[in-house]
């Protein structure tokens, strides 16, 4: 279920220069950054990319969302982390991108941890937005 304007909380802001191969800074100054095509994608590699710009945010709020369901099931998640990898290669309409998420949940056992990465999964706006566009796994 998609949410009106009227629903936001909170919007955030950034702009880019020359693409790929520029810079992408946010309104507020907080994140100012160099933006490189990968060497495997023929760049520099000097700068961050949009990839790793995305799997960060994926990550982070994907952290977030298993925090919301583990509370609701009881579980303890302190320690654990996210780790998403975010690929990028041709597809029939130029490029597209695949997701994998992962976790390491320390405190509960493995059955656990699958039935909260997949209950985050339903629950982070990240997962939602890309759902049915992107390839995501959970590994």
């Amino acid at each position: 279920m998609s949410i009106q304007q009227t629903d936001v909380l909170y919007t955030a802001v950034a702009t880019a220069e020359n693409g790929r191969d520029g810079r992408v800074a946010t309104d507020d100054g907080r994140l100012d950054v160099v933006v490189n095509p990968p060497k495997e994608m023929g760049g520099s590699g000097a700068g961050t990319n949009p990839e790793q710009l995305f799997a960060a945010g994926y990550s982070a709020c994907f952290q977030g969302a298993l925090g919301v369901v583990a509370r609701q099931e009881g579980a303890d998640v302190s320690g654990s982390t996210v780790t998403a990898k975010v690929g990028i290669g041709r597809n029939d309409d130029g490029f597209g991108l695949v997701v994998e998420i992962s976790a390491v949940i320390p405190n509960v056992d493995a059955t656990t941890a699958r039935v909260l990465l997949e209950r985050a999964h339903q629950v982070c706006p990240y997962s939602k937005a890309t759902r049915g566009d992107i390839t995501v796994t959970l590994a």
